[in-house]
């Protein structure tokens, strides 16, 4: 676009409120932001001076687009759609989409304990989180049921089950405790949840120094260990807060073109976890980022009761369920926690600014140096690499790189079935992968590496090409000197540009590189160990299909079947076979 045209497209933007997409000259959108009016807004890109990454956002600018929207929360509400499904590379994205896990006490006569990612199938339950930390509400679910023998079937048996003969569980099923024992149980386990682990931490020393004088040694470490496990499990949340809400509390931080977001998750009263991000500004007013980031975030986490942020903080934009739990405390414990928030932004702005803008910096002299290589621009690469054992559960496995950068949610594992043969291997993937990416349209890299030298990368050029696709795709691969080290880079044409080690393309090759063989040979490992699980599923008494079904579908994996407990085996298969189950993996 001339600078004519140029003129002429920013003089007829209307004074409105709406989203704007800045496209690179491929047609790609690389940023997509947002205006109360888009005539001001877009204009400032073209006009006056910017700060180094705002520049380098515009060098890349070769069109836009907007749609005008009725209200500036409309606006945000089209930004967030429009940045999750074209993902631009200069946007501010959450990457983290991950749920929190709860602690839910069900609301059955005879309640039950276990971990769940959501809270609104049975709405009268009693529910502990998020966890932020998965390790430890696993944790403390092990440790409360070590604790309070209450029942682990998801549905009432008939019978009892090895629970109750290992002393886990009251047995209501066959009514040997009443309704009023089990819950004088549950509400010591409800208020073990709450914080309340002062009797007890009481009633275990007790029972401990009672081992201790009668000489049981042994019994009185083994109360001592839950007493520890108590401790360390409640000792995970430090900070008290003067409330006993679940709030978030936010703040920010602008500086050297940066900025730093903090996010501050209060649970049951107690900081649960710090949340920090930061990121470079392309927009004059920061605030419309933590704006999008804030929204962005609650796409994939619940509202908590409470939102806190700063007395200048407009949320207005915001969707109208988040809006109306949002407070901006100007006094009193709430205050400091946004005080609190904001130190927290400044001391990880100062602490990550010169790494992450290295790496930045590193990032664009690699992908630049890559893109005069191979001689046009490269922002999507593709890698492969097979795995197996003596052409036992051979895989194969694919990463994607975006801008330099891993993009973990676009990595695909594939089974293939040529045994050893590392190149009809080769060729099985890339067919099933590229024959995808025409039929369904898919985003195609820029760039495809092999893991290989001219014998590979003509294996992937035969395929591209029988699929009309090689000129679109550049193919080149990772040649290893005689160290097994990577030093070259090789086109489908048999020349080698040799890559210095000291320089940035080195270090995000070898990164490339390392990566796709770890997270082909990872998968390789998994397969390799359910095939074997299951092999000796198979030469158990007791187990035939059906039940190596039921087990599949209980735990997800034949690895984590070999994981499980007599305890977890036995919510599937009767108590001998679960034991039969247990000693043939232990």
């Amino acid at each position: 676009m001339t600078r004519e045209e140029l003129e002429a497209k920013l003089s007829a933007l209307p004074e409105e409120p709406g989203s704007y997409q800045m496209k690179d000259k491929t047609g790609t959108i690389i940023y997509v932001g947002k205006a109360k009016n888009l005539k001001n807004r877009v204009r400032q890109y073209f006009t006056g001076s910017h700060d180094n990454k705002t520049t380098k956002m515009v060098s890349n600018i070769a069109d836009f687009d907007y749609v005008v929207t009725n209200s500036e929360k409309e606006s945000l509400v089209l930004e967030i759609n429009l940045i999750k499904q074209y993902q631009p590379r200069f946007n501010i994205q959450f990457m983290d989409d991950k749920t929190y896990p709860y602690i839910k006490l069900s609301s059955d006569p005879f309640p039950t304990l276990k971990t769940v990612r959501e809270r609104k199938r049975d709405r009268q339950a009693h529910y502990f989180g998020p966890y932020p930390d998965v390790t430890s509400a696993r944790e403390t679910i092990t440790l409360l049921n070590q604790i309070y023998p209450l029942r682990k079937c998801r549905k009432m048996p008939k019978k009892v089950c090895l629970y109750y003969h290992l002393g886990e569980c009251l047995g209501p099923c066959e009514n040997l405790c009443t309704e009023e024992e089990y819950r004088e149980l549950t509400n010591k386990a409800l208020r073990f949840l709450r914080g309340d682990t002062s009797d007890i931490i009481r009633d275990l020393t007790q029972k401990r120094n009672a081992f201790a004088e009668n000489l049981e040694f042994e019994k009185a470490q083994e109360v001592q260990q839950t007493i520890d496990a108590i401790t360390r499990t409640v000792s995970k949340q430090q900070v008290q807060v003067n409330s006993n809400a679940n709030q978030d509390v936010w703040n920010y931080i602008v500086d050297k073109g940066y900025v730093s977001i903090s996010l501050l998750l209060i649970r049951e009263g107690k900081l649960a976890k710090k949340v920090s991000h930061l990121d470079a500004l392309y927009d004059d007013d920061p605030f419309d980022s933590v704006i999008s980031y804030m929204a962005l975030y609650y796409e994939t986490h619940e509202v908590p009761k409470e939102i806190l942020v700063p007395t200048d903080f407009d949320t207005s934009s915001l969707r109208d369920e988040i809006e109306e739990h949002v407070f901006r405390p100007q006094k009193g414990h709430k205050d400091k926690l946004i005080e609190m928030a904001e130190l927290n932004a400044r001391e990880y702005l100062n602490r990550h600014f010169t790494v992450v803008n290295k790496m930045d910096e590193d990032g664009e002299n690699a992908m630049s140096e890559l893109s005069e290589i191979v001689g046009k621009p490269i922002h999507r690469i593709e890698l492969f690499d097979n795995s197996h054992i003596s052409g036992t559960n051979a895989v194969a496995g694919m990463v994607v790189y975006k801008n330099g950068k891993p993009s973990k949610k676009d990595y695909r594992k594939y089974n293939v079935h040529n045994g050893a043969d590392d190149l009809s291997n080769m060729r099985e993937v890339i067919y099933r992968r590229y024959f995808r990416v025409l039929r369904d349209q898919l985003e195609r890299p820029d760039l495809l590496i092999v893991d290989g030298g001219d014998l590979q990368i003509q294996a992937a050029k035969e395929i591209l090409d029988s699929l009309y696709m090689s000129d679109t795709i550049s193919i080149y691969g990772l040649v290893k000197d005689d160290n097994h080290d990577t030093s070259d880079l090789m086109d489908s044409y048999g020349n080698r540009m040799h890559i210095r080690k000291d320089s940035a393309l080195f270090y995000l090759l070898t990164r490339m590189q390392d990566e796709v063989h770890r997270f082909a040979i990872t998968y390789h490992r998994e397969k390799r160990l359910k095939s074997q699980t299951a092999s000796a599923l198979e030469n158990i008494e007791g187990i035939g299909p059906k039940r190596r079904k039921d087990l599949l579908k209980k735990f997800g994996s034949f690895a984590k079947v070999k994981e499980a407990s007599v305890e977890e085996l036995g919510e599937v298969l009767p108590k001998d076979v679960a034991a039969k189950v247990y000693e043939t993996f232990h």
